[in-house]
């Protein structure tokens, strides 16, 4: 039989996860060309590695979100808290479709997902989307310190899909009713934190302290 041709990023993808879930991971790159009958040298062009290939899964759940929300006419429109609600759901609706070898991957660490490197695509363009919808922030007026608070609340709402996504994990209820549940709580949790007047306060103790340890200028 000849070998199949014009191999897709999208095809190899597709294998890659019909193969995990009804055989296991492959024993080789060479084996699973083999079969799936395409020469092991296609496989190359676009992935180095198996684990570059479950980084890019993730990495595309997180592109085809962002893509189905810029594709809705009202989106553009939204609040900051409205698009990131958006993304959670449209996410985990994409996650739940894929949820079989979704799973496969997440339980070989039960418990920190965090240190997952199949999840390093997923984490830049999730880091990247937050910076993007103009959240609310305090303009300090100092570029290292603005710097350091657009991290941390970049990195704060990673932390939050991380724990979004473990309960997801363990969520055994009808169609994941307790998980939208649990995003709109969230969500709602960390936008009101941002209106507290005194963690504002805090906040500006830490901008006077700063100043007070800077070389003035």
């Amino acid at each position: 039989m000849a070998k199949k041709k014009n191999i897709t990023q999208e095809k190899i993808i597709e294998w890659y996860m019909n193969t995990v879930l009804s055989s296991g991971q492959p024993n080789s790159i060479f084996s699973f060309a083999k079969e799936n009958n395409f020469e092991e040298a296609e496989f190359y062009k676009h992935f180095s590695s198996f684990e570059s290939l479950e980084k890019a899964v993730f990495g595309i759940f997180a592109k085809e979100t962002i893509h189905l929300l810029h594709k809705t006419e009202a989106y553009k429109d939204y609040s900051p808290k409205d698009k990131l609600l958006s993304f959670y759901f449209t996410f985990f609706e994409l996650l739940t479709v894929n949820r079989s070898y979704v799973l496969v991957q997440l339980k070989r660490i039960k418990t920190d997902f965090s240190k997952l490197k199949v999840l390093q695509e997923l984490r830049t363009e999730f880091i990247h989307f937050v910076n993007e919808i103009s959240l609310e922030k305090i303009d300090f007026k100092n570029d290292k310190i603005n710097k350091i608070q657009d991290k941390t609340i970049a990195e704060g709402y990673w932390m939050q899909l991380l724990l979004i996504l473990r309960f997801w994990v363990e969520d055994e209820s009808p169609n994941f009713e307790k998980t939208d549940l649990f995003i709109e709580k969230s969500v709602k949790a960390s936008f009101d934190i941002q209106q507290i007047a005194p963690v504002k306060s805090v906040i500006d103790l830490a901008k006077f302290l700063w100043k007070e340890k800077s070389p003035m200028t």
